[in-house]
């Protein structure tokens, strides 16, 4: 309860303040509405329309911060990526509106029924925000940026959880390598870097580890097993099963009988000519 009461204090004081809201607070979402009001509506709906619809397009989507708080659905914060899923949407919707070159009182009904459709989108995007990602994590402290709806600032928001985040049993041999691996499935969504110091207490064979991020403490008792036995490492012959055999080669062969039938030839002249000058 810790998070959701400090988001809801700040929440409530928000209410206070100059009013934003979540949705105008992307960049893509006023550059759509500037395009909307100067470049589409003169063309496509009277003058005297135009001032007072689009006073009230902005002034509705400013109200899709206006949700019950909740800690289950809505705390007047989303992160970056819920806002950017919710102005995408938004966007998209606006844009097929334009793209289809409706005119009039039809583009009038039609812009006001995508605005009550996006309050719906954006409020279903912040529920999620709230249950799925929202200080995910279970232990320790946790630093996480967010929006808030109310003053459209990007602030780090500190997620307060239990300091005992469990126990990790290691265990490994005499003359190896000991790899301490204390990070958990938050620590990459968390600000700010992650960096870890190691410790040996007491005289026993026992360590633990501690993380630097405030408020959480990981401790990693250590369970040392005699070294290995040495075992020699077979041959690729060996472990495979093969034994070399003496092989003959085919060169050496052909070259030992092309000589000895060189001599024959040779020894057949020698004669040949013996005889003929006897």
């Amino acid at each position: 309860m810790g998070p959701q009461l400090a988001l809801l204090m700040a929440a409530l004081a928000g209410c206070l303040l100059p009013a934003g809201g979540c949705l105008i607070c992307a960049t893509r979402v006023t550059e759509a509405l500037k395009f909307l009001e100067l470049d589409y509506l003169p063309g496509h709906l009277a003058l005297e329309r135009r001032q007072s619809l689009m006073q009230r397009i902005k002034q509705a989507v400013v109200d899709f911060k206006e949700l019950p708080i909740d800690e289950d659905s809505y705390m007047g914060v989303v992160d970056e990526p819920t806002l950017e899923k919710a102005a995408w949407s938004f966007v998209k919707d606006l844009t097929r509106i334009t793209e289809s070159n409706v005119r009039g009182e039809l583009l009038v009904k039609e812009l006001y029924w995508m605005l009550h459709l996006q309050k719906d989108i954006f409020a279903r995007f912040a529920a999620q925000f709230q249950k799925e990602a929202f200080c995910p994590n279970k232990c320790g402290t946790m630093l996480q940026s967010l929006i808030w709806c109310n003053t459209c600032q990007k602030q780090v928001h500190t997620c307060r959880k239990s300091s005992d985040c469990g126990v990790r049993e290691i265990t490994v041999h005499e003359m190896e390598d000991l790899r301490l691996n204390c990070e958990l499935s938050w620590h990459r969504l968390s600000q700010g870097l992650a960096s870890y110091n190691f410790f040996r207490v007491g005289p026993s064979k026992s360590w633990r580890d501690l993380r630097v991020l405030p408020g959480l403490l990981l401790p990693s008792p250590l369970s040392v097993l005699p070294r290995k036995p040495f075992q020699d490492i077979p041959s690729a012959g060996e472990a495979s099963g093969v034994h070399p055999t003496p092989t003959q080669c085919p060169k050496s062969e052909n070259v030992l009988r092309g000589r000895l039938i060189a001599l024959l030839i040779w020894g057949s002249v020698v004669l040949i000519i013996g005889f003929a000058t006897a």
